[in-house]
C-alpha cells in the first residue's frame, strides 16, 4: 500500500519529463538525419556525440536542386505529454535560426514548429506547447497549434533559404 501511494504521489507532483539527456554513453541510434536529398537537394547533415558527450547536429545546407534543409529526428515510443505545457532544450548553436518540431504520431505528414535563434554561446531554449503551430514542407495549415496530448517525434531543421554550414550541440530536451 505504501509503495503505490508513493508512486501515485510521485505521478502528481511530476515536475519535469526527459526527453534526452546527452551524455557519453547516450544510444543515438533513434537519431536520424533527413536532408533535401530525398527531394533531389544536395544538403548533408550529421549527427553524433563529441567527446563531451553533446549530441552534435553539424553539416552543410546546399539550394542546389532546389535544395535548402537539413533535418535530424528523434523517433520514440509515444510519451502523454498532457502533464506539460513547455519544451526546455539546453543547446549551444552557432548563432543561426533552427527550428525545433513535434509530431504527435510519427506518421503524421505534418510537425508542430517552433522557430528559435541561437546565439553562440550555452542557452536554454523555452517554447510554450501553445506556440508550435501545424506545417508541412514549409506551408502552415489551417489546424489548431499543438495539441500537448502526445508525441513520438521531435526534430531540429536548418532551413534559412541560403547555402551556409551549421553546427548545433544539444545537452538536453527536457519537458516542463
Amino acid at each position: 500500500m505504501t509503495t503505490i501511494l508513493l508512486f501515485l504521489t510521485s505521478l502528481l507532483f511530476q515536475t519535469t519529463m526527459i526527453l534526452f539527456d546527452f551524455n557519453t554513453q547516450s544510444t543515438i541510434a533513434n537519431w536520424q538525419i533527413v536532408d533535401d536529398v530525398v527531394m533531389g537537394g544536395r544538403s548533408n547533415g550529421t549527427f553524433a556525440l563529441n567527446k563531451n558527450g553533446f549530441g552534435v547536429f553539424e553539416g552543410n545546407v546546399s539550394l542546389e536542386n532546389n535544395g535548402g534543409f537539413s533535418m535530424v529526428q528523434y523517433r520514440f515510443s509515444t510519451e502523454k505529454v498532457d502533464a506539460f505545457t513547455t519544451v526546455c532544450i539546453k543547446l549551444k548553436g552557432d548563432g543561426k535560426a533552427y527550428q525545433f518540431r513535434i509530431k504527435t504520431n510519427a506518421n503524421d505528414s505534418h510537425s508542430y514548429i517552433a522557430s528559435f535563434d541561437t546565439n553562440g554561446e550555452w542557452q536554454t531554449i523555452e517554447i510554450p506547447f501553445e506556440t508550435m503551430y501545424p506545417a508541412f514542407r514549409g506551408r502552415t495549415l489551417n489546424i489548431g497549434n499543438y495539441p500537448g496530448q502526445q508525441m513520438e517525434m521531435i526534430a531540429f531543421l536548418i532551413g534559412n533559404k541560403k547555402a551556409e554550414s551549421f553546427k548545433l550541440e544539444i545537452d538536453s530536451i527536457v519537458l516542463k
